[in-house]
């Protein structure tokens, strides 16, 4: 049986320190314990990452260009059981991620890139939950006007930037340890869709209330 290619230097290393700033958070993520993690020499890391930055850069890129493929779903949204299942894989994408919205501000303060591209981020958000409002709207699931959609989408994209934010707040030791994701992620999506309650036709509504009690029940 053939080995198996050892994979790339630059895949490890972007592995291994999203899972480093995710456990601990970027601020206290030094390059140092990155090549300590993966047992390389700084200098093997520099070679491929001259800066700390250029490793959140390439992290936040990748992040940015699953997210635009995921929200390009958005206008095929048709129902509640649709757009249930697109914001748990948009809080699952957040999560693989969480270090960014953990450290937002941090990260803002110091990346001049971050802030040009979160901006744009936050606007591509918006703009493909409208279209999900409006998708929505037109298949019957929803009644909403085109002004309170606006304001509703935008109230969506709050509550999935700092969802984990707030997780983070109530329970800093544990909301964002692996074992609490799943309760973590439903609970944005509960949260996230409860703003869509209002305006959601009665049989809609009934089964987004199903659906909350199925998935609660199932992880408590």
């Amino acid at each position: 049986m053939a080995k198996k290619a050892p994979r790339r230097t630059v895949e490890r290393i972007l592995e291994a320190t999203l899972a480093l700033f995710n456990r601990f958070g970027e601020p206290n993520v030094s390059t140092t314990l990155i090549s300590a993690e993966l047992g390389i020499s700084p200098g093997n890391l520099y070679y491929h990452f001259p800066a700390k930055d250029t490793l959140i850069n390439t992290l936040f890129d990748r992040y940015e260009q699953a997210l635009g493929e995921l929200l390009r779903a958005g206008g095929s949204v048709k129902d509640v059981e649709d757009a249930w299942f697109f914001m748990h894989t948009l809080f699952e994408l957040i999560w693989q991620y969480r270090f960014l919205y953990r450290d937002l501000n941090d990260l803002l303060s110091k990346n001049r890139h971050l802030e040009t591209q979160v901006q744009a981020v936050l606007q591509t958000k918006t703009e493909s939950i409208e279209a999900m409002l409006g998708s929505m709207e037109r298949c019957g699931a929803l009644a909403i006007d085109p002004l309170d959609a606006k304001v509703t989408a935008t109230s969506l994209v709050v509550v999935l930037t700092y969802w984990l934010s707030f997780e983070y707040a109530r329970n800093p030791r544990q909301a964002l340890e692996p074992a609490h994701a799943q309760t973590a992620l439903l609970r944005g999506a509960q949260h996230a869709l409860h703003l869509l309650a209002p305006y959601m036709q009665a049989e809609q509504r009934a089964h987004l209330l199903r659906l909350m009690g199925a998935y609660t029940t199932v992880h408590p």
